[in-house]
């Protein structure tokens, strides 16, 4: 089964790195390419925030129960899958890490870290009745600034930063409140490495090294930040992106175990089957038709 990966090409507005829409305009919609009710993997990041409805939303291979009031986030490069079958509504918001970064750099955040830095998070959180109402109303703010004819990229930013920072606050696990700064840019750093180097180093002391530090600082700050330790980070982030590429790709073991740097496809399976307790072929067979 090959999976699509589907990027950002939404219709271009004021603020063309971040769009809103309604959920159900994914409802009984023909689609030529791929359904978003199957499997399907993202460039950009996500927020689907239920205002009625429930269902399962798939997320890099795990289900999620949804309910009115829930809210789901997915990371770029997740493989996902919307639920439909019981028309839920709400609204949908994507944005890039272009956005992001500009968030970053105007709203002088510290403690807000992109979504994609805890894997050990789960994408879903569901908001009592005084907070659905604020997120309505948020959310509703900054689709209208994006809108609005005379859209200001500063408003729609610092709108949309509080309406992160609503949510971050009712994360207690998120522990990145607990860095000082310059913790947070060696966090930020250790995953840029890991994301440019992970098919070929595994190895904890690698990444301290080239952050300038020592692996016991690195380890102290991936615990602080995730409750993990950092070749723990390593090997959780090097499994889910074997995971993502088994299915997406329907590749061989003895492609990955290449592509991954292993020796060979006996010990790739040996690292695969510590991590997940079962084989890539187990694995991948459980997607081969997926039942969402």
């Amino acid at each position: 089964m090959q999976i699509p990966t589907v990027g950002f090409d939404h219709k271009k507005s004021n603020q063309a790195e971040i769009e809103i829409f309604d959920l159900e305009s994914l409802h009984g919609q023909e689609y030529k390419s791929h359904s978003p009710q199957k499997p399907h993997r993202i460039t950009f990041f996500m927020m689907v925030y239920i205002e009625k409805g429930s269902g399962v939303h798939m997320v890099d291979f795990k289900q999620y129960p949804f309910e009115s009031g829930s809210i789901l986030f997915v990371r770029r490069e997740q493989v996902q899958a919307f639920d439909l079958s019981n028309k839920p509504s709400g609204k949908v918001i994507i944005f890039t890490q272009a956005f992001l970064d500009q968030v970053h750099a105007n709203m002088r955040l510290p403690n807000y870290t992109p979504t994609h830095l805890n894997q050990a998070r789960s994408p879903l959180l569901n908001l009592d009745e005084a907070t659905c109402q604020s997120a309505k109303l948020l959310i509703g703010e900054v689709l209208k600034e994006i809108e609005s004819q005379h859209s200001d990229p500063l408003i729609v930013m610092y709108l949309f930063s509080s309406f992160a920072l609503m949510l971050h606050r009712l994360r207690p696990e998120e522990r990145h409140d607990k860095l000082t700064k310059e913790q947070s840019y060696k966090l930020a750093r250790f995953f840029d490495l890991l994301q440019a180097n992970y098919e070929h180093i595994r190895d904890a002391n690698w990444y301290a090294g080239q952050m300038g530090s020592t692996y016991k600082t690195l380890n102290v700050i991936c615990k602080l930040a995730t409750n993990l330790t950092a070749k723990q980070i390593i090997d959780a982030f090097v499994t889910i992106e074997i995971k993502r590429r088994l299915v997406v790709s329907n590749v061989t073991k003895q492609q990955l175990a290449f592509d991954f740097g292993f020796e060979d496809a006996s010990n790739f399976v040996r690292y695969f089957k510590n991590q997940t307790d079962m084989t890539p072929s187990q694995f991948q067979k459980q997607y081969a038709e997926p039942q969402l």
